[in-house]
């Protein structure tokens, strides 16, 4: 049996370590997935929060449950008409039983909204330090956990049976200091590296430095900060029912294309 790809009891050891001021992140997926909420015209009062960060998400709908995001979910089946996974699903070993565990805890017609680190995240501090570590070591060793592209998180939702599925992302660029100053936020975030085949030893600080020198010279900006990329990706699915849009069987149009747009319909070329 393969190990799982995240050491849980690490994850668990990190995130107690975050500090207020490093979670601006979550404020942004908060009041992103609060205005989404707030396009639904429907008044939700059997929520249930997906998180290992209840200091920020605990509040987000009146009287809603937070459940911890561990591998089997404290979720009832059918016992939600909203449940929110909240900036877990990147570090799971198995997203899309997550995502199924969500699906079985909601009514026919609950919603399912969701928000992950995902896409080019890191994609800066990932590339440097690789290229540091194999030409110092002449390894590699796994420092950051593989993100989900949206295409293929929204394919997720698909397997686990939702219905009307969408995924999008939300790009943020931040400035840092430094690459040091990064991954000391990072720490401080909870994101450390907490994959089980990680190096067990401190990195040599040949590494570090070579990857900071990298990092320095390939994404420096105008003012001598470095950026680095955030993506947010943000997943919304229905549970199934009668109610439902559903598309149209092919061949069921009742109009030409060509007439509704009120043009000439021309064959394609042979």
């Amino acid at each position: 049996m393969n190990a799982p790809l995240t050491d849980t009891a690490a994850l668990i050891a990190h995130r107690k370590r975050t500090q207020p001021d490093a979670l601006f992140l979550h404020q942004t997926a908060r009041e992103e997935l609060q205005d989404r909420l707030e396009l639904v015209k429907r008044s939700f009062t059997q929520a249930a929060v997906v998180t290992g960060f209840p200091q920020i998400w605990g509040n987000l709908v009146e009287n809603c449950r937070i459940i911890p995001d561990q591998e089997t979910l404290a979720l009832e089946p059918a016992s939600c008409d909203l449940v929110v996974h909240a900036m877990g699903l990147h570090w799971a070993n198995d997203p899309v039983g997550q995502l199924i565990q969500c699906h079985r805890a909601l009514k026919p017609d609950g919603l399912f909204l969701g928000v992950c680190f995902g896409g080019q995240t890191l994609n800066e501090l990932r590339a440097c330090l690789a290229e540091a570590e194999v030409a110092q070591t002449g390894g590699l060793s796994p420092r950051v956990a593989p993100m989900g592209e949206v295409r293929d998180l929204g394919a997720l939702l698909q397997r686990a049976g939702f219905a009307l599925p969408v995924a999008d992302v939300l790009t943020q660029t931040v400035e840092y200091k430094s690459p040091l100053h990064l991954m000391h936020e990072l720490r401080a975030m909870g994101e450390t590296n907490a994959l089980t085949g990680r190096l067990r030893k401190p990195t040599r600080r040949s590494v570090m430095m070579d990857a900071v020198a990298r990092y320095q010279s390939a994404f420096c900006t105008d003012t001598g900060r470095i950026r680095t990329t955030f993506d947010l990706v943000f997943l919304a699915g229905w549970a199934p029912d009668p109610s439902q849009p559903k598309a149209l069987r092919p061949g069921s149009a009742q109009q030409r294309l060509a007439d509704a747009l009120n043009v000439a319909e021309r064959p394609l070329p042979d």
